[in-house]
């Protein structure tokens, strides 16, 4: 079963477009975390986006929370978003995921 990440992110007024611009080049380091199953980054409006990312496991999902994403976000936290971005937890109850 997988498990979800959400990260909810809301741009500092006048930083929107940095962060879209952040988190369409993360895509790269994604892709080198085999134990991420899915990840999306997405934008509701100008300024509130977020982060979906999906795992089989904890150990996967803790992999991701501690990775080069994670930490460049944090990094950046204080530049480009008005609070610090809101880590839940959820447990996905049901998923269809590709294969």
């Amino acid at each position: 079963m997988t498990k979800l990440a959400l990260y909810e992110l809301k741009a500092k007024a006048g930083k929107e477009d940095e962060v879209a611009q952040f988190l369409t080049s993360a895509q790269a380091l994604v892709a080198a975390e085999p134990d991420t199953i899915a990840w999306f980054a997405v934008r509701y409006d100008n300024s509130t986006f977020a982060i979906f990312d999906a795992f089989d496991n904890e150990p996967g999902r803790q992999a991701h929370l501690s990775g080069k994403v994670a930490a460049a976000l944090m990094a950046r936290a204080g530049e480009l978003f008005e609070t610090p971005p809101q880590i839940k937890r959820p447990e996905v109850l049901a998923d269809r995921l590709p294969g």
